[in-house]
């Protein structure tokens, strides 16, 4: 499937997304929210993936007010970069920007289910995107900071939980020296307390992966955590 270039302009400011719809009945329509390194080339192929599946997906900017185009790559250099957007970036500003990437998703599909999945401080934005009441199912892939901090400032986003009324998957590996072992039973244990039954909230732990094991482009990546991740997303995508 090819995907294209958008603005998305409902919101307070422009966001130049990534766009992709196969034009077919789906049950759900896809938020992607990209790591620290914007809409680059692999967030792109996230998106183009999910359309080869069926699935009608946009990929937001999470810097369009510091940096709307920014495609960076991985390394420290980059990762120095998109920190620095990272910090300039509130908890205010990723509802404002995700409700109206929402709404205009929306408009292409009243129909559809809203999914939200994110990488990285994407998955911490996803995490933060899922208290939103047009969205169904969220999934956080390694997004790390949830149990200490909130983008902008502000008590810990794991203490959003009590406002999400879909579904929320949490993945974390545990080789990920950004999400540590304390930080990783936080999570657990908050969402367990918020759903003593795991019937919305789930926590998924996968064995020796690293921080970042979804991405090809990533010395990090795992093949086998990612068939887990992109089997457990599909799976509730067909649902």
């Amino acid at each position: 499937m090819a995907g294209n270039w958008v603005v998305v302009e409902e919101g307070p400011v422009p966001l130049r997304c990534w766009w992709n719809n196969p034009e077919q009945e789906s049950k759900h329509i896809v938020l992607v929210l990209p790591e620290v390194f914007g809409v680059n080339s692999w967030v792109r192929s996230v998106v183009d993936r999910l359309a080869s599946h069926g699935f009608a997906a946009l990929a937001m900017p999470l810097f369009a007010r510091t940096a709307p185009e920014v495609e960076l790559g991985y390394s420290e250099a980059d990762l120095v970069e998109g920190r620095r957007y990272k910090e300039l970036t509130t908890t205010e500003q990723i509802l404002a920007d995700a409700s109206a990437a929402i709404a205009w998703l929306k408009q292409q599909n009243q129909q559809s289910k809203i999914t939200v999945i994110g990488f990285c401080f994407g998955g911490h934005a996803a995490l933060i995107s899922s208290t939103l009441p047009a969205v169904s199912s969220t999934f956080d892939f390694y997004g790390a900071g949830v149990s200490f901090s909130r983008p902008g400032g502000g008590s810990p986003s794991l203490e959003l939980l009590p406002a999400v009324s879909g579904e929320l998957t949490c993945l974390c590996g545990t080789a990920d020296p950004l999400i540590p072992e304390s930080e990783r039973t936080a999570i657990k244990e908050a969402l367990k307390k918020e759903d003593p039954d795991g019937e919305r909230l789930t926590y998924i732990e996968i064995e020796a992966a690293d921080h970042g094991f979804m991405c090809e482009q990533r010395s990090s990546f795992n093949a086998e955590a990612s068939e887990i991740g992109w089997g457990l997303l599909l799976e509730k995508l067909n649902t």
